[in-house]
């Protein structure tokens, strides 16, 4: 399959844009395959009423088939249709959080096919706030299902070059609407319980839920490796977000997590490999491996989420073979990026 790359700015969707955005509602209409930019990480889309497009969609990315895929709609009328009914609680952070990076889980209707939702009686949903991702869903028809546009388990894209490198020859088109504003994938809300419960974190923290609901619970497993739960969400059961090398966090006392992270990229160094450390704009000149990146000042939570995947992409850009990165905070947005590191490490952690 050859894969065609179409380049459009979301600040400037003309004539020319709005046509190719109309090409690429028509694949995902005939069951084709379209990449696509969101405000969190690129997605890759298909028609979510379609079982044949989901099991593509499987396919391209490697993915198991019990990984529940994230619907995305362009109107929140559009629920009606998809779930068996829209709760209060829907209705409430819909109106506070959508268009935006907010997954809610509900009961489905039986329109949507069990391929879609990796064999489960719910429905993720999410309406995402980017101009180009949400005429694309009015064009194919109203309903997208689009995980991270990225071979499994690999760091989910965050410009679309990483796109063309995972799937390029895979599916039908890529969309490159330029570098992401977030970086993260969606907050996941499951409201299908009394009390709604957090099962990703993402940019919409609890907090944020909480003062819209009044009460919300978060999944233990969110930082917790041992459940062996059947996967409500994305990203719940399988490793996730991983670059090539082998990623360990380092936890503990600044100057102790330098002593013990240069020794370790030392002896790497030694047996031929190439290194790699994550840390901050503070602390990256006190690092003695092959590459070493910032993700910024450590109290600026938005941009170290921004610059995560990007990151670990780079580290395989680079060849680098062993990586080693600081730990952060792990409340509020710090809770995804946590998240997210924890699970690109095999939850490989080393406390001092």
């Amino acid at each position: 399959m050859e894969t065609e790359l179409v380049v459009i700015d979301e600040n400037n969707i003309n004539a020319e844009a709005e046509k190719a955005i109309r090409h690429a509602g028509e694949i995902i209409k005939r069951g084709g395959l379209v990449a696509f930019p969101t405000e969190t990480v690129y997605g890759l889309g298909g028609d979510a009423l379609n079982p044949e497009s989901s099991k593509k969609i499987y396919a391209a990315k490697g993915r198991p088939s019990d990984n529940p895929l994230i619907v995305h709609v362009a109107d929140i009328k559009d629920l009606e249709l998809i779930t068996e009914g829209v709760s209060e609680a829907a209705r409430k952070l819909a109106d506070a959080y959508w268009p935006g990076p907010l997954t809610m889980i509900m009961n489905k209707s039986d329109k949507v096919p069990l391929e879609t939702t990796g064999g489960l009686g719910t429905v993720a949903i999410r309406m995402p706030n980017n101009k180009i991702a949400l005429e694309l869903i009015k064009a194919s028809g109203g309903y997208i299902a689009a995980p991270s546009a990225n071979t499994s388990g690999r760091p989910s894209p965050t410009v679309a070059r990483y796109c063309v490198e995972d799937l390029d020859g895979k599916i039908d088109m890529i969309i490159d609407g330029g570098q992401v504003g977030i970086g993260l994938e969606s907050t996941i809300v499951d409201l299908t319980s009394d009390v709604p419960m957090i099962l990703r974190p993402g940019y919409i923290t609890a907090d944020m839920i909480e003062k819209v609901l009044g009460k919300v619970s978060i999944d233990k497993t969110i930082i917790d490796s041992s459940s062996t739960l059947k996967p409500k969400a994305p990203g719940m059961k399988y490793k996730h977000y991983a670059p090539k090398g082998t990623l360990t966090i380092v936890s503990g006392p600044q100057d102790k997590v330098v002593e013990y992270i240069n020794g370790e990229t030392d002896k790497a160094k030694k047996e031929g490999k190439r290194t790699g450390v994550i840390g901050t704009d503070s602390t990256t000149s006190l690092y003695k491996a092959d590459t070493v990146k910032s993700l910024g000042k450590r109290e600026d939570e938005n941009t170290i989420a921004h610059e995560l995947f990007k990151a670990l992409r780079e580290f395989d850009d680079e060849g680098v073979d062993v990586m080693f990165s600081e730990s952060f905070d792990d409340s509020g947005i710090g809770q995804a990026i946590m998240n997210r590191l924890l699970k690109a490490a095999g939850h490989n952690v080393v406390s001092l």
